[in-house]
C-alpha cells in the first residue's frame, strides 16, 4: 500500500515504520491518521513481520496533532459529532498499536509531544537519545491531561505518582528522568540509536514467533488482571499451547 506521510521498509522479519513529515516536525495530520490506521490494520494479519520499529524522520519523533489543519482543528463550528469522531480518529491508532501482534519498539531521537507522546506510550519498548523529550502537552493547550490512552498507559509504565505529576503539569520529561522512572528502557548515544533498536529487534526475532506474540498478548491482558490467579491461569494456558507446538524448547 502506498503511504503519503509514513514510510515502511522491511529487514527480514523486522518492519521499520517512519513518521515522515519532517518539515512539519512529524505532526499528525488527517492523512497521517489515515496512513497509520491502514498500516496497523494491515499488521493485524501480517504473520511474516515479527517485530516493528517506530521512529520519526528528522530531529523530532512527533510534535503531536497538526492543529493548523482544518480537518484536525475542529474549533470552528464544532458539533458533538464532529468533535467525537475527530477524537476517535486519534484514539483508534492507539488501540490498534496495542492490538497488533508484533512488539513495537519506539526509537525516540527527539521530542515526543502530545499525540506523539501517546504514540510512544502505546509502544512496548522505548529507547531514547539524550535529545529525547516526552511531554503530555494536552493540558498545556487548555485540554485535559488525559488523552489518547495516556491515563491508562502512563501509570502502568511509571506508577501513579509520576503519572499524576506529568499529566497534571504538562512538564517535560527529559531522557535521564525518563530512564529513572522507567518510561524508557535505555538512553543511548544519538549515533547508536538505530543500531541499538535493531539489535533489540533481532534478539526478539530469534525467539519462537508464536511465543513472542503470546507474550505480548499475556502482558496486555494481565495488566488488567483482577488477581494473581487470573494472570497465572492465562500464562498456564499459553505455556501449555506453546509446549505442544514447540516441544523442542523443553530440550534446551
Amino acid at each position: 500500500m502506498n503511504f503519503e506521510t509514513i514510510t515502511y521498509e522491511k529487514d527480514g522479519p523486522i518492519g521499520i515504520l517512519t513518521l515522515n513529515r519532517p518539515d512539519k516536525r512529524n505532526a499528525m495530520n488527517s492523512r497521517m491518521l489515515d496512513d497509520l490506521y491502514a498500516f496497523f490494520t494491515e499488521r493485524l494479519r501480517d504473520t511474516e513481520t515479527r517485530v516493528l520499529i517506530m521512529k520519526g524522520a528528522g530531529t523530532v519523533f512527533c510534535s503531536g496533532a497538526d492543529i493548523k489543519e482544518p480537518a484536525i482543528n475542529v474549533a470552528e463550528n464544532p458539533t458533538p459529532a464532529s468533535v467525537y469522531l475527530g477524537q476517535r480518529r486519534f484514539s483508534e491508532i492507539i488501540l490498534l498499536m496495542r492490538r497488533v501482534p508484533q512488539p513495537i519498539i519506539a526509537a525516540v531521537q527527539g521530542p515526543a509531544i502530545g499525540a506523539g507522546f501517546s504514540l510512544t506510550l502505546a509502544c512496548d519498548i522505548r529507547v531514547a537519545t539524550q535529545k529525547a523529550r516526552f511531554v503530555g502537552a494536552y493540558i498545556n493547550i487548555g485540554l485535559g491531561g488525559a488523552d489518547m490512552g495516556s491515563s491508562f498507559l502512563l501509570p502502568r509504565l511509571v506508577g501513579a505518582a509520576h503519572a499524576y505529576r506529568y499529566l497534571l503539569t504538562g512538564d517535560d520529561i527529559f531522557a535521564d528522568e525518563a530512564a529513572r522512572i522507567g518510561l524508557v528502557s535505555e538512553v543511548v548515544p544519538e549515533d547508536r540509536l538505530s543500531e541499538s533498536v535493531m539489535n533489540l529487534a533481532k534478539k526478539m526475532c530469534s525467539k519462537n514467533p508464536l511465543g513472542l506474540r503470546m507474550t505480548k498478548e499475556a502482558i496486555n491482558q494481565n495488566l488488567n488482571a483482577g488477581s494473581l490467579e487470573e494472570a497465572v491461569l492465562l500464562e498456564d494456558r499459553n505455556q501449555s499451547l506453546l509446549i505442544l507446538g514447540y516441544p523442542q524448547a523443553l530440550q534446551k
